[in-house]
């Protein structure tokens, strides 16, 4: 059952998904990464990632015809083709695991994903590698399953690729409410999702896709540089800041 919030912290958690909605603008990837480490904040992890995977849905409706014709239909097949193998694990594992343990790993994986995007041996953007897409696919469904956040290894493959940013951006933004769609079965067998959790993610609906449109201006003025370097950004302050909400529980 959803946790019940008192209004100071309910006008948080929806403070919090503008903000992310506003990243998701920018970047195609901000929203799970930012909101559900902050809705772990008010709520047990379990139920933010079945609220941001709730509301990743919704808005994924909107998108898929909004930006229809400008995402990467080659690439999107092969990490939705890698994600269906590894979402059902990502899920298991989410059902399974403390929550303590849940955040420390939520920052583990996005460091993880960073450190791939760092390594990267060929020193720069390259053609995108179709094997290699299906292998991202896998490893952002394990992490979407796990913890809605499939961003860090999706993010990764694109970033080493010379696929444009407007097209990334894009590419992302579908994939992501792909996985959604494949995270959802297994969190209504584990019981997560429920009337209230449905109707808190519509009404927190209108607040994301605000945060988008107003993070789509900003897109709109970024360049190919200045999106990779937000890109890396949004990931390691929410690595940080994941990592540091478990220690914290745990020092306690």
């Amino acid at each position: 059952m959803m946790t019940l919030l008192p209004w100071p912290e309910a006008g948080l958690v929806c403070l919090s998904v503008l903000c992310a909605g506003i990243l998701r603008g920018i970047t195609g990837f901000g929203f799970a990464l930012a909101a559900v480490p902050a809705m772990s904040l008010f709520l047990p992890p379990a139920q933010a990632v079945t609220l941001a995977v709730l509301i990743q849905s919704l808005a994924g409706l909107k998108d898929s015809v909004t930006l229809r014709g400008t995402w990467d239909s080659a690439i999107l097949k092969r990490l939705i083709a890698g994600a269906v193998v590894g979402t059902p694990f990502g899920v298991a594992l989410l059902l399974w695991l403390d929550p303590t343990v849940t955040r420390i790993a939520i920052a583990v994986l996005i460091l993880a994903g960073l450190l791939m995007l760092k390594l990267n041996p060929g020193g720069g953007p390259r053609p995108p590698s179709m094997r290699a897409a299906v292998v991202a696919g896998a490893v952002a469904g394990l992490f979407g399953g796990f913890a809605a956040m499939p961003g860090p290894p999706a993010v990764a493959y694109f970033l080493t690729t010379d696929v444009p940013a407007k097209r990334t951006r894009a590419s992302l933004i579908i994939f992501f409410f792909a996985t959604s769609l494949l995270a959802m079965p297994g969190l209504i067998w584990g019981g997560l999702v429920t009337a209230q959790s449905v109707a808190m993610a519509v009404l927190a609906l209108p607040l994301m896709l605000t945060g988008t449109w107003l993070g789509g201006r900003v897109f709109a003025r970024t360049n190919e540089a200045g999106f990779r370097r937000l890109a890396m950004l949004v990931l390691l302050a929410t690595a940080l800041a994941s990592g540091a909400r478990g220690m914290a529980a745990i020092a306690g």
